[in-house]
């Protein structure tokens, strides 16, 4: 997704916890470093908003008879395009590069690991475009238990383009504001 700022202004929020200033009020109840500073090698806990619905989990999808059996799980649940949980869940940040704005992050317990999978892995990369532009590329890595495959349906880059979006108009409101209090 194209941003209308500075990939280093663009990455001060994707970088390390900054990024949780914006998302926490919209998406999660709270965001805390239990492990580390912030950086590389630390570990979040994510706790979700209460009071969202329930979402259904495929238990079994048969493509030749078109097909699908669901049942409703009470971990997870869909928020504005975010799948989040009821139960907290912990994310490592397992790479931070602030020479070439790439950030990852991979849970570690909770969450989608409750659901068959056994790795979902976020990459971030701030690639400058221009002066005041930049393209904010996510790519979303998992791996799932084969009997849970079809809970791969989960998975979504709409939380990456909400945040995308989140973050521009953050940038775009701080420059209205500096040129405010000029």
């Amino acid at each position: 997704m194209e941003i209308q700022s500075s990939a280093h202004e663009a990455w001060a929020l994707y970088g390390a916890v900054g990024l949780t200033v914006i998302t926490v009020p919209k998406y999660l109840a709270a965001v805390d470093i239990v492990e580390g500073d912030g950086g590389e090698g630390s570990i979040a806990k994510l706790t979700p908003l209460s009071g969202s619905p329930y979402y259904e989990k495929f238990t079994k999808v048969d493509d030749k008879h078109m097909m699908k059996e669901t049942e409703i799980t009470e971990r997870a649940f869909l928020d504005m395009g975010f799948t989040l949980y009821r139960s907290p869940y912990y994310e490592k940040f397992t790479k931070v590069d602030d020479k070439h704005m790439v950030k990852e992050t991979e849970i570690i317990e909770g969450a989608f690991l409750d659901l068959g999978f056994t790795l979902y892995r976020v990459r971030f990369e701030n690639m400058p475009t221009g002066e005041h532009s930049c393209i904010t590329r996510t790519t979303i890595e998992w791996e799932v238990k084969e009997e849970y495959v079809a809970n791969s349906s989960l998975v979504s880059i709409l939380p990456s383009i909400n945040i995308a979006k989140d973050i521009e108009a953050c940038l775009l409101a701080n420059e209205e504001n500096d040129e405010d209090s000029k």
